[in-house]
Formats: C-alpha cells, structure tokens, sequence
C-alpha cells in the first residue's frame, strides 16, 4: 500500500477536482534522494526529483486497469503494477498523481525502503494486493 496519502487529496476527492472513476492517473518515479511531505500538492512540488534514465519516460507510466471499488465502509483504489521494461535506472520511491487534474494533484508515494537499480532490464512497482490504498 502507499506508504500515504498527500494532504490534500481528500479534499481534491471531496470538491470534485479528482474524480477517481474517470481521471487518468499516472505514476512517477523519484530519486532516493528526494524528501517525502505530506504537504505536496502537484507534480511541480516533486518533479526536480523524477529520474530518468534509459526506458523511463518524463512524466511517468499510465496506471493501467484502475479500479474504484467498495466493500461496507471500505473504498479502495487498485490498479495494475506499472512496468519499465528494457530499462536502465535507480529510483527511491513511486508517486502518484492525477493527469486528468489542471495541476497534476498529488494523490500518494509509496517509499521503496532504497533505492532500487535496474539494469537493461524490467523495473516493476508491486502493487499492495489489497490495492493502492484505501479510504475507511
């Protein structure tokens, strides 16, 4: 799961500026080096952290396969686990945000515990099961 939600998020979800159903949502890989706060607001506020690297595209990958769903009190987000493939790079955490949004608003990081390597080869986030996280 996300290691947390940005602060602003709730709001976001609560006036209508993110609509979970329909936005597209990407995801963004950022260097070890960044410092995570729950206090971001959009990409700009993380974007001089973003990697690159060979098979890593500005900006992020499209979170496939999104999902919404609702069971009782819980809501969850989920999504398929984003994949660079022939990729050659180091990344420290993942962040999530909505591309649908004027300003890119920020929905959550998740903290890889280190940084991560990939050599000419396949870089997978590894989506919690029970999705990216969830509203109770």
């Amino acid at each position: 799961m996300a290691s947390f939600l940005y602060d602003s998020f709730r709001e976001y979800i609560a006036d209508g500026t993110i609509d979970v159903d329909d936005d597209t949502f990407k995801v963004a890989l950022l260097s070890d080096t960044h410092t995570p706060s729950a206090a971001h607001t959009t990409f700009a506020d993380v974007s001089a952290d973003e990697i690159s690297g060979t098979g890593y595209t500005a900006g992020g990958a499209t979170l496939q396969n999104v999902t919404w769903t609702r069971s009782g009190s819980v809501a969850t987000f989920s999504a398929s686990d984003p994949v660079w493939i022939d990729a050659t790079f180091d990344a420290g955490y993942a962040v999530v945000y909505d591309a649908t949004s004027a300003n890119n608003v920020l929905v959550c990081i998740i903290d890889f515990g280190g940084n991560k390597y990939v050599s000419e080869g396949r870089f997978t986030v590894s989506l919690n099961a029970d999705g990216l996280f969830r509203l109770v």
